[in-house]
């Protein structure tokens, strides 16, 4: 790997999976156990289209093209910034073939992609809202993790328009805003249908939420065993290293 592609300040990390790297710059926001997570907890098939809604550095359209059989991915980011490195970490993957980066809106999305013209989505979304919190003096990393750009409603209202019928939305979040998203979910005719609550230790509560709906589904939510990321003495568990590849 040549050093050649990085600008100032930037890194390359290795994913561990089909030899992928992904460009990260620590002065803007790096992705975390969140994404990683969500790329096992999707559920992509073949021939299948899948897109990311704020898609940041790219580090979930990369994983789920080196997990899964889906035949195409798109990443929509907001920052410019974030795009270009999305776009050069994909190119040196040599994966220009199966993932596309688009900057935009993602409260455009359906009129940039048109309605009903994917069979995923996935969205790491920022968690907060402006009463939440302290927002990050950092403009690149208040965007990632507060609702300033959009909200949880501009997410999902968006991913419902772009999936097809029965078509799935994956969603990583944090635990103290479920009743929102199963409330805004049913409000856009999302049917939640799959809940797994992470925990950072088996004894300590939920930090994450990984929550799948389906577009036009059934009323009946499973609510799956926990993951627990670390073990007692402060390794990852097994789960994590084999279901999730970290």
């Amino acid at each position: 790997m040549s050093d050649s592609i990085l600008l100032p300040g930037e890194r390359l990390d290795d994913l561990q999976r089909n030899n992928c790297h992904i460009i990260q710059n620590p002065d803007m926001f790096c992705f975390g156990m969140d994404a990683v997570l969500l790329s096992g907890f999707a559920k992509v098939k073949k021939g299948e289209h899948v897109i990311d809604l704020g898609c940041g550095g790219g580090i979930i359209p990369i994983l789920l093209e080196a997990k899964t059989d889906g035949e195409h991915f798109t990443g929509l980011e907001i920052q410019k910034k974030s795009v270009d490195m999305a776009r050069r970490s994909i190119a040196l993957n040599n994966q220009q073939d199966k993932i596309d980066i688009i900057e935009g809106d993602i409260k455009e999305a359906a009129g940039l992609f048109g309605a009903v013209s994917f069979d995923v989505v996935v969205s790491n979304p920022p968690y907060m809202t402006g009463s939440h919190g302290i927002v990050n003096p950092d403009e690149a990393k208040a965007i990632a993790r507060h609702e300033i750009k959009c909200t949880l409603s501009d997410v999902i209202r968006e991913g419902a328009k772009l999936l097809k019928p029965n078509g799935r939305f994956y969603m990583v979040h944090r635990p103290f805003r479920l009743v929102d998203i199963i409330d805004t979910f049913i409000r856009y005719k999302m049917e939640p249908k799959r809940m797994k609550l992470v925990h950072p230790y088996i004894d300590k509560e939920p930090q994450m939420v990984l929550i799948e709906a389906v577009k036009g589904g059934k009323r009946r939510l499973l609510v799956e065993k926990p993951v627990i990321i670390y073990n007692a003495d402060g390794q990852y568990t097994d789960e994590i290293k084999t279901v999730y590849g970290y």
